[in-house]
């Protein structure tokens, strides 16, 4: 090897360094903000559950009220402002929609505690939490390009959306059982997805982008919250011992 070929080698050596570096300073950005807003659904969930005045604003003896059904639906169009507006908004309205997200959602998942046992809760949520962790640790290191995994997921996914909906009339214990195996399936795919796809933005952008690195990692911390929250779901259907 003569110089110019040590001195490529060189180059090319501290340029993957960077990136790496770049890559797990967006990543831990990304952590930290989706770990804060499980963290704000937890407690609201918790709060609200054992807040018989609050609970009884979103639920009568024969089902939700209106206002539960309100909240699922701001739920849903803050998504939407944060999947797809998030870069016309200051970084503080940013900041503050995902944040009332999390709150929103925390409120409306409350019904959970009224349905299952604390202790199979607590359980399913450390499940949740490791695989998660295993799952985005695959993602983050995988050589594999998951691109085409992701697609095919999120077609699935849709599948999956839709016999939920027949579900609601048909009212089918297998039909439910089989959404329930294959959601677990989905969203177990797309944490790793998600997460390769997160580190390869990672690797393109910097702190010195400024308010846009922030708006794309909180557009990050979404996508692993609602990752992780619908397999903490699905995993309860299985796991949850009802009270």
């Amino acid at each position: 090897m003569d110089f110019k070929d040590y001195e490529n080698t060189l180059e090319t050596s501290f340029q993957k360094n960077i990136t790496a570096k770049q890559q797990a300073t967006f990543i831990s950005k990304v952590y930290m903000w989706m770990s804060f807003a499980l963290f704000i659904s937890g407690f609201t969930a918790y709060f609200t559950a054992n807040s018989p005045g609050v609970l009884n604003l979103m639920f009568t003896p024969t089902g939700p009220t209106f206002l539960y059904y309100a909240l699922i639906i701001g739920e849903l169009g803050l998504v939407i402002a944060l999947g797809g507006a998030i870069h016309k908004m200051t970084l503080s309205l940013a900041m503050a929609v995902f944040l009332f997200y999390s709150f929103i959602n925390g409120m409306t998942l409350s019904i959970i505690f009224l349905a299952y046992t604390m202790s199979s809760i607590a359980t399913t949520f450390f499940i949740s939490a490791g695989t998660f962790a295993i799952m985005s640790l695959y993602g983050y290191f995988a050589k594999m390009d998951l691109t085409k995994f992701g697609k095919i997921l999120s077609m699935a996914l849709l599948g999956v959306l839709l016999a939920l909906l027949v579900n609601i009339f048909l009212k089918n214990t297998m039909l439910d059982l089989i959404t329930s195996v294959v959601g677990v399936l989905i969203f177990v795919g797309l944490i790793a997805y998600h997460t390769q796809t997160l580190k390869n933005i990672g690797a393109q952008i910097n702190e010195e982008s400024g308010e846009n690195y922030s708006k794309i990692a909180i557009q990050g911390a979404l996508s692993l919250y609602l990752d992780f929250i619908n397999l903490f779901l699905y995993l309860l259907r299985f796991l949850g011992s009802r009270k």
